[in-house]
């Protein structure tokens, strides 16, 4: 689906949310204050979301307590958006009427999540729901602004529909095509490299992954580099691209883990949205995104707990489970990284299941070895967008755990600390500063979260916006 909202300035009679700085009668329409009862009147002074139907029409009423902190305060207003009734009668129409002084920037926030709230994945139904994609938003803002919205949104549409495509539609070959495809409405540059140009660099780390699988591999360099680009150095994302994982030899023990395996390439559809979006909204940032891809299967020559694999930087590691193939195939990815003299990586994968026991679906877990100032731009973007990060510590005593008696690592580092030494394995493989986030829980839910989708969240896509837009 796709988002594009229109904008009315100057608003009328037919509009259904109302975000209000302040309690005002006289910004209601006439025709809900037949609705408005004393104890309806009451919940808005105490800063309380009311909504009214009349007709078509659904009021919602929302005013904000601008003393919170600002953090707090953006992702109410984004929550706000989740709790609106579907309006049967409208077909889930959503307008917003923007006519008190608050921030723009929480109206746009307010919008994007509307749009994120708006969202479906139903590709495969064969009979479709009516939608409505184009709402209409009441609002003093420039078609610029509105486009930045609508840019924004439909870039996490786009990473969403990619992490919801089962693996018979979205195999490695079938998610390069489909990056591809960027570069025909954003002005991205996509190279897609093929097995044989895989083998020639030597990408031992992927090609390992690959080896029970019938499909080929690729790997996906996509490139936005901006004329008025800011940075001398580009920023490069990382991302991991499993289209399905099964454990390989070392098959997923728990009954239904394979269910939402589709899913494991969602940190490779976070990076590569992320650079649709910068690029749609023309951000002066140079910005590179590497995508290494294959699914991870027990046939053939699969790959076995004991071989030892010689990764792209000639270093040999020791594999002991083939369920922590990822970190393989990302390993290959943040070495050829070092080929751009990069600014900073930042490495997004759906990596380990202690990340998500460890927080949930309520943020993504995240460490690394950047600077002071580049970590503070890190959490500042986190906090604004809402796509939260719980720190873990990044010790290199971790590394002991990694050690192997017959090669240079082992790919696994035992029953503790798992997303930590998942992390420490991959920076092995880094010479710049480099922050890894795991993604393993909020990429994918299994129920509806406020704004967020059962399935594909896209979760990470408007936070690296926020970071490459303000780095």
């Amino acid at each position: 689906m796709i988002f594009k909202p229109s904008v009315v300035v100057q608003p009328k009679s037919d509009y259904f949310i109302a975000l209000l700085g302040k309690w005002d009668i006289r910004l209601i329409p006439d025709v809900f204050h037949l609705f408005l009862d004393d104890d309806a009147v009451n919940k808005i002074k105490s800063h309380k979301e009311v909504f009214v139907t009349a007709g078509k029409q659904t009021l919602g009423i929302f005013i904000p307590d601008l003393k919170q902190e600002k953090k707090l305060l953006l992702e109410n207003i984004r929550r706000y958006s989740a709790k609106f009734p579907k309006n049967e009668k409208n077909n889930g129409t959503y307008s917003v009427i923007y006519n008190a002084p608050i921030n723009e920037s929480h109206l746009e926030e307010l919008c994007i999540a509307l749009g994120l709230n708006l969202y479906s994945y139903d590709y495969f139904l064969t009979k479709k729901e009516k939608s409505n994609e184009n709402p209409i938003v009441y609002a003093p803002l420039s078609p610029d602004r509105l486009k930045r919205i609508s840019d924004i949104v439909n870039s996490v549409y786009l990473c969403r529909d990619w992490v919801n495509h089962p693996a018979n539609h979205l195999n490695a070959p079938k998610l390069a095509k489909e990056f591809q495809k960027i570069a025909k409405i954003a002005p991205v540059k996509v190279t897609v490299l093929k097995k044989k140009e895989i083998e020639k660099l030597k990408m031992g780390g992927l090609l390992a992954v690959n080896q029970g699988s019938v499909d080929e591999p690729r790997f996906s360099i996509l490139e936005y580099k901006p004329k008025n680009a800011k940075n001398k150095k580009p920023i490069v994302l990382v991302g991991k691209g499993l289209v399905y994982d099964t454990g390989g030899l070392s098959l997923k023990p728990t009954p239904g883990s394979m269910d939402s395996m589709k899913c494991d390439m969602a940190g490779g559809a976070v990076v590569a949205a992320a650079v649709c979006a910068v690029a749609r909204l023309r951000l002066p940032k140079h910005v590179i995104a590497l995508v290494p891809s294959t699914d991870n299967r027990p046939g053939f020559n699969a790959f076995a707990p004991g071989d030892i694999i010689r990764m792209m930087d000639g270093s040999t590691v020791e594999m002991l489970n083939s369920d922590a193939e990822g970190r393989m195939i990302l390993a290959d990815a943040l070495h050829f990284a070092k080929k751009y003299s990069p600014e900073i990586v930042l490495e997004f994968s759906t990596l380990t299941g202690a990340a998500a026991n460890a927080i949930g679906i309520y943020g993504m877990v995240g460490m690394g070895d950047v600077s002071d100032k580049q970590k503070k731009k890190i959490f500042e973007s986190a906090d604004k967008t809402g796509e939260r990060i719980a720190e873990f510590p990044f010790w290199s005593d971790y590394d002991e755990l990694l050690k192997s008696d017959i090669a240079d690592c082992k790919n696994i580092g035992g029953p503790v600390a798992g997303a930590i030494t998942a992390g420490r394995f991959l920076k092995k493989f880094t010479d710049y500063p480099f922050y890894h986030f795991d993604i393993a829980a909020p990429a994918f839910i299994q129920n509806k979260f406020h704004y967020l989708p059962k399935g594909g969240t896209g979760f990470g896509v408007r936070f690296l916006v926020d970071f490459i837009e303000n780095y």
